[in-house]
């Protein structure tokens, strides 16, 4: 199958040759095992936006692309880089679409044109300690829960007490979930450079979690949490309208209302808790502490209980 053909026959596939073979960032360096794990995602997320227009990579145009920047604005936190890198990934798409003769013009490029980065990165959101519990306290309260409002407290129960990112818990399998009283934990499996891990599941999260597995064993389903339609993996958009309505319903707003303010919350939670940067980074399932650095300015001298290191 020729390359042109590829991209319009199985797009995800043509895009993870051409991110391993191919593309580069604007120095010409080929990017990183981890940036092109993000990308895919943020690759993933557009051609579901094209999908749902009933569009192609060859067949969306200028307004098909403010649609989805529009839509991506309203689910962003203001002054974040989300849309920038977006942006930057939707040019590097359609120059290289336009060079193997899979479109005849780039409706991407105007974007680049007039968008400068920030200096400075945007402060971590997070739940300050007050709403943090009281979310743990509602987590606790599953009396009465039908399927549905079951499925989404253990959803934000499971998402607060590990910290997992959202592709994560997409993608867990039920058999993921140990909830065993020696140590309950997630196995969160290998995905590219990213390592295998346990993560303990905190008690308050127990009950919901004990509960959803007990109400979905019969499910045809092997993911923890399927898309109630399809059976697959939950859309990111799903994931997010769960967690943004599990936190009005406890009077919680913060600026972003997504998986990630959570996951953030756990991270200063452990640090809070005296944790020190190397292992609040590898509960994360990251490489760096750069994340935790930043998470860990959000807290006031004298409000840690260990070290930094």
């Amino acid at each position: 199958m020729d390359e042109p053909t590829l991209w319009l026959s199985a797009p995800t596939e043509a895009y993870q040759q051409w991110q391993r073979t191919e593309a580069a960032g604007a120095d010409r360096r080929a990017f990183s095992p981890r940036s092109i794990i993000q990308h895919e995602a943020m690759f993933e997320r557009f051609m579901r936006h094209l999908a749902a227009a009933k569009l192609s990579l060859a067949t969306f145009g200028p307004d098909h692309l403010e649609s989805f920047f529009s839509d991506l604005d309203r689910r962003c936190k203001p002054g974040t880089t989300t849309r920038l890198r977006y942006e930057k990934l939707l040019d590097r798409l359609g120059r290289h679409l336009v060079d193997i003769g899979v479109r005849s013009s780039n409706p991407a490029a105007a974007y680049t044109l007039t968008q400068t980065w920030p200096e400075d990165e945007p402060v971590p959101v997070y739940l300050p300690e007050a709403d943090d519990l009281r979310l743990q306290t509602s987590i606790r309260s599953i009396d009465g829960l039908d399927d549905r409002a079951l499925r989404n407290r253990a959803i934000v129960a499971l998402l607060l007490s590990t910290g997992v990112t959202a592709q994560e818990i997409r993608q867990a399998a039920a058999v993921d979930l140990d909830l065993s009283p020696a140590r309950p934990h997630l196995l969160v499996r290998k995905r590219g450079p990213r390592e295998a891990r346990r993560v303990t599941v905190s008690e308050f999260a127990e009950p919901a979690l004990a509960r959803w597995l007990s109400r979905s064993a019969t499910a045809h389903s092997p993911l923890l949490f399927p898309s109630p339609r399809a059976g697959g993996p939950m859309t990111d958009e799903m994931l997010g309208r769960i967690v943004r309505d599990e936190l009005l319903a406890v009077d919680i707003r913060v600026p972003d209302m997504s998986p990630r303010t959570l996951r953030n919350t756990f991270a200063r939670r452990q640090l809070l808790a005296g944790r020190s940067n190397d292992d609040v980074m590898r509960m994360l399932g990251l490489t760096s502490q750069r994340t935790v650095i930043r998470i860990r300015t959000t807290i006031p001298t004298g409000s840690q209980d260990a070290p930094k290191t």
